[in-house]
């Protein structure tokens, strides 16, 4: 599991994630090997940020397929993109990456199966298994240590000047307190369009 965070405060955007990999007991550190849990695509509308939680596999499925989509497809700048584009997605990771849909026998729709945040100059989005896309006003966190990260955000919002300090507090909140994550932790910020 992990922790990933987004947070959009005074003209910035920040993304941030913690490094360590779990394989049920076993704990790969950033020490032992590069554990990066967000990405970077490039649109037509600047770079997008993609942090994930959930298995392992997903980071090089999910990494992979947004890197080969046409770029006319892959839009991540509102939230009738974000649909849109893993929509698009879904498809493709079933045929060519043998994506795995089902969790219940009642689920509504086929399930992607993870968890993502997305960061760009447009805003903050979460985009869950049946494709929910919701757009965040302040912050938000993924992830086994999101409980933690969510009380450390909310604590810090108004007092820090910027978003990546808010980041900076939820991650480090999770991995004190979260099991499954460790700092050092990934961090990314961009401007907002509105302070471009």
């Amino acid at each position: 599991m992990t922790t990933v965070v987004v947070v959009k405060k005074a003209g910035q955007i920040a993304i941030a994630a913690d490094t360590l990999v779990t394989f049920g007991d076993t704990r790969l550190a950033h020490r032992y090997e590069d554990n990066t849990k967000i990405f970077r695509v490039e649109t037509d509308d600047g770079p997008s940020y993609i942090g994930m939680a959930g298995t392992v596999a997903h980071f090089p499925v999910l990494r992979k397929a947004m890197g080969s989509m046409p770029r006319e497809i892959l839009k991540l700048s509102s939230k009738d993109d974000v649909f849109d584009t893993f929509t698009k997605l879904h498809p493709y990771l079933k045929d060519n990456f043998f994506l795995q849909t089902k969790e219940e026998d009642s689920d509504p729709y086929e399930s992607s199966q993870f968890s993502v945040v997305i960061a760009n100059a447009s805003g903050i989005y979460g985009l869950y298994s049946y494709r929910e896309v919701f757009e965040f006003k302040e912050f938000w966190g993924i992830g086994s240590g999101r409980s933690f990260a969510l009380g450390a955000m909310h604590a810090a919002y108004s007092r820090a000047k910027t978003a990546r300090e808010v980041a900076e507090a939820g991650i480090a909140a999770g991995c004190e307190f979260d099991r499954n994550s460790e700092l050092p932790c990934d961090i990314f910020t961009v401007k907002t369009k509105e302070a471009k």
